[in-house]
């Protein structure tokens, strides 16, 4: 019976890969670094169809027990068509049928989509938006991403292109963004700022979100600072997200939620204080339940969907 979905979760440093079971647990899970397949997609491609078939093999299973492929990219991904449109953060990616070419390769069903989509889609059967059927699913990492759950579905847009949040503007003339904008939310909270951010207030290059981190655990006054001001970004942020969804949960992933006793409080008491009354008062915040294993996780939810 086919009941298992190999889960792929491709990000621009590495990429996880996963053997989901039907009560979307990860029975083996391996990783690789993207950078050195990264010059061309079609050696990222080969480099995935062999570790696919090394997860099979490693759980035991046989190809028939294996009820598909989900892949997650970060980028602009078209679901019907198995399309990857653009990766920001990954070079070379452009209009590559990945579904098509990975599916001649392995002989196996492969659905691909979003990345932050897919991990919305863990969340909401399996985590912390279980039961809701309205929240809005925040990455913060290298890039910004969000999948948004409109009356108990993941919408996708016309062109399933939805959930873009990091490329929304903040400022009419902010910092050039990788998506070839100008003061995208991304510009001002994803890894990059925040380490310079970092560097800045503590003046020594190199500061990275951990170092702020451990050093706000230890009371360091320019580290509380800092994630204040990281904290405070955020919710600038988010702040015409909930005047224009009115969700009932926003739920925050990524490494950077790692540091929710030093960013949540702050977020949520930026966007009440921003906010239109009534839907400033209807959110609550959680962090995202699945860590390392959301995509994969959201992969097999992707799979079985379609399948249905």
């Amino acid at each position: 019976m086919k009941q298992y979905v190999v889960g792929v979760d491709v990000g621009g440093t590495n990429i996880k890969l996963g053997v989901v079971n039907p009560a979307g647990k990860v029975l083996v899970r391996t990783s690789f670094a993207t950078k050195p397949f990264a010059s061309h997609h079609s050696h990222l491609i080969t480099a995935l169809a062999r570790e696919i078939e090394a997860s099979i093999i490693t759980a035991g299973l046989h190809r028939r027990q294996i009820a598909g492929i989900g892949i997650g990219l970060p980028g602009l991904v078209d679901y019907e068509k198995g399309v990857v449109r653009f990766l920001p953060n990954i070079p070379g990616w452009r209009n590559v049928h990945l579904k098509s070419i990975l599916e001649k390769k392995i002989k196996l069903p492969v659905f691909v989509d979003n990345d932050v989509k897919i991990i919305t889609l863990a969340e909401f059967k399996f985590g912390a938006g279980r039961g809701a059927r309205n929240f809005v699913c925040l990455t913060l990492g290298t890039g910004v991403g969000a999948g948004l759950i409109l009356n108990g579905q993941l919408y996708r847009g016309e062109d399933n292109a939805a959930g873009e949040l990091g490329h929304m503007p903040l400022n009419e003339h902010g910092p050039k963004c990788n998506c070839g904008g100008e003061g995208c939310f991304e510009t001002y909270v994803g890894n990059r700022s925040l380490f310079a951010l970092a560097s800045q207030i503590m003046k020594k290059p190199g500061m990275t979100t951990q170092d702020m981190f451990a050093l706000a655990k230890k009371g360091n006054k320019k580290a509380l600072l800092f994630w204040k001001t990281a904290a405070q970004r955020i919710g600038n942020g988010l702040v015409g997200i909930v005047n224009l969804l009115n969700p009932h949960l926003i739920i925050i992933g990524g490494g950077v939620s790692n540091n929710e006793r030093f960013l949540f409080k702050t977020i949520a008491q930026t966007i009440r204080r921003r906010a239109m009354s009534l839907q400033g008062k209807a959110f609550k915040i959680k962090r995202a339940q699945f860590k390392d294993d959301a995509g994969i996780i959201g992969a097999y939810v992707l799979v079985t969907n379609a399948q249905r």
